[in-house]
């Protein structure tokens, strides 16, 4: 679906939940009432802040060794936090604010993405994701990068292994013609869409650079149907993005989508112009 350009990446501050890490909170917080302790006093004990105890306890931030150790030794020494701290881990490559879209995403039965900035994730190639990547603001580290391609390859199965649910793409000329990563990965990244587009359950039409009329001036657009046929949208801009499920606004963008499938090229003029581009007879 359609990418912002970090990719959907926590980019700073505490690490995306998991299961691990909410249930190693847990812990934390049961030992600590066991032991009678309120928050501000085992923040005293193990010397970190409240605010730090808290976020371990609600499973919103990696607790450093010290937290650990500081903590067992405050709630008796049992070597449970030890232990459950080995398998603690971050779900790494998709942002806490994406993730809710992304649970739906995965039981989708229709997904519909209008993309005006670049290729969608779930048509990306390696090459091209690494690109975005790499040349991020701020800059990731290699495990980051390593961590968010590995996530889009998982998203990408999607694509390619669910032939019952129903994909459709307009995307702008422009993400192709301004030529992200450079001539090679351009190329490869149209033969990608290409491919994509011969599958059954796939549409991908595209927005030529000259359209005197157009109904998705205010931005991207994602929209999903789920397995009881409920409708939802998503929008991001630059640092978030908004999940809608009120069914008038979902309307409202499902009347725009319904609009630019009018206005973009047909399916067999949008392959052709893909393969103009990439330099095919």
């Amino acid at each position: 679906m359609g990418e912002s350009r970090n990719g959907k990446d926590n980019a700073g501050g505490e690490p995306e939940a998991s299961d691990s890490l909410r249930t190693f909170g847990a812990v934390v917080q049961a030992l600590r009432e066991h032991a009678g302790l309120t928050r501000d006093e085992f923040a005293c004990l193990v010397r970190y802040s409240r605010h730090t105890v808290a976020s371990v306890e609600q499973g919103r931030r990696m607790p450093d060794a010290s937290f650990v150790e500081q903590a067992e030794e405050a709630l008796g020494n049992t070597g449970v936090l030890r232990k459950a701290a080995q398998h603690l881990s971050r779900q790494p490559g998709l942002a806490s604010w994406f993730r809710q879209w992304a649970r739906l995403e995965a039981e989708a039965i229709s997904l519909y993405t209008y993309e005006c900035r670049l290729i969608p994730g779930l048509l990306q190639t390696e090459a091209y994701a690494r690109t975005l990547f790499t040349h991020q603001l701020p800059p990731l580290g290699d495990a980051q990068i390593e961590a968010q391609l590995a996530a889009r390859t998982e998203r990408q199965r999607l694509l390619w292994e669910r032939p019952h649910t129903t994909f459709s793409f307009i995307l702008e000329q422009q993400v192709f013609t301004r030529r992200t990563g450079g001539a090679t990965v351009t190329r490869d990244a149209i033969d990608r869409v290409l491919e994509a587009s011969l599958l059954r359950n796939v549409e991908v039409q595209l927005m030529p650079e000259i359209c005197e009329t157009h109904a998705g001036l205010d931005g991207p657009i994602q929209l999903l149907e789920s397995p009881d046929n409920r409708w939802y949208a998503y929008g991001e801009g630059q640092r978030g993005g908004i999940l809608h499920s009120d069914s008038r606004e979902v309307s409202i963008l499902q009347s725009r989508y319904a609009r630019m499938r009018s206005q973009a090229l047909t399916l067999d003029d949008s392959r052709g112009l893909l393969q103009q581009m990439r330099g095919e007879p």
